[in-house]
């Protein structure tokens, strides 16, 4: 028998949400190294991994789909930039490339989970037009 997806009622159950606020310990557990190093790129990194995980659920929490799609494009963009952040630290030699799959892979997730719920808001707002 094929199995229903459960029913997203609380942001707490999308996956996007799930996979950015793992993103954000992974970030925070990537930055210690290099802390004392480069105080003001890890606070930006900390601050847009947050931002991800942080309008995800404001833009779910909001009562219609269009203000949801503002927030979910705002993660986006937050994504973007934390993405942008793990190639500087790669290039000023922060990283190690080992830690920078890590985190790019997990950008890369967290990037396609946020894509389709845009795509699933998108759509919702369209049936209602």
């Amino acid at each position: 028998m094929d199995e229903q997806p459960a029913k997203v009622t609380r942001y707490q159950d999308l996956q996007a949400w799930q996979h950015a606020r793992a993103l954000v310990s992974m970030v925070y557990k990537s930055t210690k190294s290099f802390l004392p190093l480069d105080y003001s790129l890890c606070d930006q990194m900390r601050r847009a991994a947050v931002s991800v995980v942080c309008n995800i659920a404001e833009g779910d929490s909001r009562g219609t789909n269009r203000d949801a799609l503002r927030f979910l494009q705002i993660a986006r963009g937050s994504l973007a930039e934390l993405e942008t952040q793990v190639l500087l630290c790669v290039d000023l030699r922060y990283m190690e490339s080992r830690a920078h799959d890590e985190l790019q892979a997990a950008i890369s997730l967290a990037g396609k989970l946020l894509g389709g719920l845009i795509r699933y808001r998108a759509n919702r707002l369209k049936e209602k037009e």
